[in-house]
């Protein structure tokens, strides 16, 4: 694999196969959200039977106002994660951007050589695709701090 990225001492190098995975599970968070609502908590209206008697513990509960909150808090951090990868997704380089939109955030069924033959007019070669996604790949792992950043190791013979 070549080295993530190409010869520039002032980024970080990344372990490309690691920091990949990130960035694609980042992207099926992404598409899972955009794609499904969560179940909203609601309120029990019915009395529960409990064995224990029931006493003043000293803690007051607000269930409804509780489940209120966090219905709200759930679809907010999910809107402002989505947001999040727009913005990032956006800032790329065009056809960076499209591959990763058709590739990664739209269905969870289009493959690597569906995206170079078909929706690239005209078609590009599969290193120039690669060469494109590694790019893309690098700038959204740095944007969303999923990096993973390559440990050098010391060989025997330089200790």
């Amino acid at each position: 694999m070549r080295k993530y990225p190409p010869d520039n001492p002032d980024l970080p190098e990344l372990d490309g196969k690691r920091t990949k995975e990130a960035v694609e599970a980042a992207l099926e968070k992404y598409r899972i959200f955009m794609t499904t609502d969560p179940e909203e908590r609601e309120a029990s209206t019915t009395s529960s039977i409990s064995d224990t008697p029931r006493g003043n513990t000293g803690t007051t509960s607000d269930q409804t106002g509780d489940i209120a909150a966090y219905n709200i808090d759930i679809k907010k951090q999910r809107q402002d994660y989505c947001r999040k990868v727009d913005r990032v997704v956006n800032r790329l380089h065009p056809m960076e951007k499209l591959l990763i939109e058709e590739r990664y955030m739209k269905s969870p069924y289009v493959f690597d050589y569906q995206v170079y033959t078909f929706c690239f007019k005209p078609p590009i070669s599969p290193g120039k695709y690669k060469k494109l996604r590694r790019n893309a790949i690098y700038q959204i792992a740095l944007a969303l701090d999923v990096a993973v950043e390559k440990v050098h190791r010391p060989r025997n013979d330089e200790t």
